[in-house]
């Protein structure tokens, strides 16, 4: 076999193997389905070319709503006036049946959480999902951060999140977070940035 001697895989380094003994999950069996959140509306839209207008998202939510889904991540309305005004649209014309939440992303930055929660006054219930960076070549070339800097932005971020969901007492709110980039993130600074997010909100079951 002829080899390709400019190519050599010695530069790639194999995953670690990550021994946890005490899981008990892996032998546990899904007996209900789980909670399926529609992106459709979010990430769909942000690979295409042309984004859809708000018309359009329009008529994919209708969809998304007969098909079943209960919960639809309905954009990112910071980043996006047509994600912004697809929102308001949503809830100034009372599109969203009761038994649907709608989910919005947003960055840990005040400015972003600010025009997220904006973008979703008068919701009956939304979850929020925040994220920031955390993988290792961000941290160090894109933030110019060591560990505890993105963890304060992250702990920040669930602060913020907490603060403006609290000037909207008539909405019911759900938090979620997620280290951006988890997968080139080492796993204990993973565990430990989501923790202190957690130590933040002090989540119930429910």
């Amino acid at each position: 076999m002829k080899q390709n001697k400019q190519y050599s895989h010695t530069k790639y380094r194999p995953h670690l193997p990550l021994s946890l003994s005490d899981r008990t999950w892996p032998d546990r069996v899904i007996e209900r389905a789980p909670h399926w959140c529609s992106v459709d509306l979010r990430d769909g839209n942000q690979a295409l070319i042309e984004p859809m207008t708000v018309a359009q998202k329009l008529r994919l939510f209708d969809l998304l709503v007969r098909v079943g889904f209960k919960e639809i991540e309905v954009g990112f309305p910071a980043a996006s006036q047509t994600d912004f005004d697809f929102v308001r649209e949503l809830i100034e014309k009372d599109l969203v049946p009761a038994d649907v939440t709608l989910q919005v992303l947003v960055q840990a930055r005040e400015d972003l959480i600010a025009r997220t929660y904006e973008s979703v006054r008068g919701v009956r219930r939304a979850i929020v999902h925040v994220y920031n960076s955390t993988s290792t070549v961000q941290r160090e070339k894109v933030f110019c951060m060591d560990r505890q800097g993105i963890k304060d932005i992250a702990v920040n971020g669930a602060k913020l999140v907490q603060q403006y969901a609290a000037r909207q007492p008539a909405s019911e709110w759900v938090f979620q977070y997620s280290p951006e980039s988890f997968t080139g993130t080492e796993i204990d600074y993973a565990i430990d940035v989501c923790n202190a997010v957690i130590d933040v909100w002090q989540p119930t079951v429910e």
